[in-house]
């Protein structure tokens, strides 16, 4: 799918699209959030989390890798080389979605790629302009 975002509220308003579909499986998901610097992934978390019903702020976990919510994992791989540079010890556990019902989110998830499960959903981000974003989720 998809969509061309002129506003922060119709990326966050895709994203809570997105979360929406996501509850009515009632089947936990990791999601991997790609794009450059600045293209609107902390905000599209901002969306799928208020979607949820998450009423925490929601600021990305550059310095701390992770923050848990409610039933989502917010990870933010930016300051990471690589999978082995996670030093978070239930990440095997988190990523395996046949144990819980949780949703993680994953920002800069092209730096750990090899350790993403085979089933989840890619949400890519384009920068096109100063307003306008092109998100496409696979």
């Amino acid at each position: 799918m998809e969509f061309l975002s002129k506003s922060v509220k119709k990326t966050q308003r895709i994203a809570a699209d997105l979360a929406q579909k996501i509850i009515k499986t009632k089947k936990s998901a990791v999601i991997a959030l790609e794009g450059e610097l600045g293209a609107g992934k902390t905000v599209f978390v901002k969306g799928f989390a208020k979607a949820l019903g998450i009423k925490s702020k929601i600021k990305s976990p550059t310095f701390v890798l992770m923050k848990k919510y409610k039933v989502l994992y917010h990870l933010d791989c930016y300051r990471v080389g690589n999978h082995k540079d996670l030093k978070i010890p239930e990440l095997k556990e988190i990523l395996d979605m046949s144990h819980n019902h949780d949703i993680v989110l994953i920002e800069w998830a092209e730096r750990v790629k090899e350790i993403l499960p085979k089933k989840h959903i890619t949400v890519h981000i384009d920068h096109i302009s100063k307003n306008e974003r092109k998100i496409t989720i696979i």
